[in-house]
């Protein structure tokens, strides 16, 4: 039977984890399986408060247990933030359009990512290294303010740089006295070389004015629009394409998208507000 995409699945917070000062993971356990593809976005319920999209930042491979990252940064956000490990919540979806890893198969995939936007990317990378073999390369570009603020540190400093056909390379914008990596924006270690153009795609993820930017120079290096993947996940709220908050020109992000490639929105000047 069709699962009835307007009725949440109940679940709980089973574990919370302080990526940074604003950002937390919630590790959430549902009463039943719940399968969605990377890229997709839910939309998680606080019961008698309210609900918001999220895109799961764990595999989709896991249908048991699913992790969302969420910056503190309004008052359903910072609700969240205020709950503890126990608390019952629902989500329900999944919703929109995901990547479609399939054709990116045999290819270098080059993943460009600032800040918040390493949450929905996570998701994309784990199913990535779950198939590991069947890509040329994973090749990832990622940035953030201080050091402090990269989340997943445990992860990202460590055994993420050991998986074998993985290349990550980290950036940040404002240095303390134990970084000795690059300074700078992300674009910044973006280069041609980093991958093969003629037979790769590229994803983008993270605020609005370093994805203009990062696609900008992927065009520069010799990126076709079609070849550039981007999540748009800007003013969603119901989900399914009927409260008209997340337009953009002909599209509903929440039912065309999130995910796009910059083929398909780049005639649409508001893409990047």
């Amino acid at each position: 039977m069709k699962r009835n995409l307007y009725q949440p699945i109940n679940g709980g917070i089973v574990d919370i984890i302080e990526e940074s000062s604003t950002i937390k993971s919630f590790v959430v356990e549902l009463e039943e399986a719940f399968n969605f593809e990377t890229g997709q976005f839910v939309e998680l319920t606080l019961p008698g408060v309210g609900e918001a999209p999220f895109t799961p930042s764990s595999s989709p491979y896991d249908t048991k247990k699913m992790e969302i990252t969420i910056m503190k940064a309004g008052k359903m956000t910072g609700l969240l933030h205020e709950c503890e490990k126990g608390q019952k919540i629902g989500i329900r979806g999944p919703y929109g359009n995901g990547y479609p890893i399939d054709e990116f198969i045999g290819k270098d995939v080059y993943i460009i990512s600032e800040g918040i936007g390493l949450a929905s990317i996570r998701s994309l990378f784990l199913t990535l290294v779950d198939r590991i073999s069947e890509f040329k390369s994973v090749v990832c570009r990622f940035s953030a303010k201080t050091p402090e603020d990269f989340i997943y540190k445990n992860n990202l400093f460590d055994s993420w740089q050991k998986i074998e056909g993985v290349d990550i390379q980290l950036t940040i914008e404002e240095a303390n006295g134990t970084w000795d990596g690059n300074i700078g924006v992300v674009t910044t270690i973006l280069s041609p070389d980093d991958v093969d153009i003629s037979n790769a795609v590229a994803v983008v993820c993270g605020p609005p004015i370093m994805m203009k930017f990062g696609t900008l120079k992927l065009l520069e290096f010799g990126f076709s629009p079609e070849q550039i993947y981007l999540s748009m996940e800007k003013n969603m709220c119901c989900g399914v394409g009927k409260c008209g908050h997340c337009m953009m020109g002909k599209y509903y992000v929440c039912k065309d998208g999130p995910v796009f490639t910059y083929e398909q929105v780049k005639g649409h000047p508001e893409i990047w507000d």
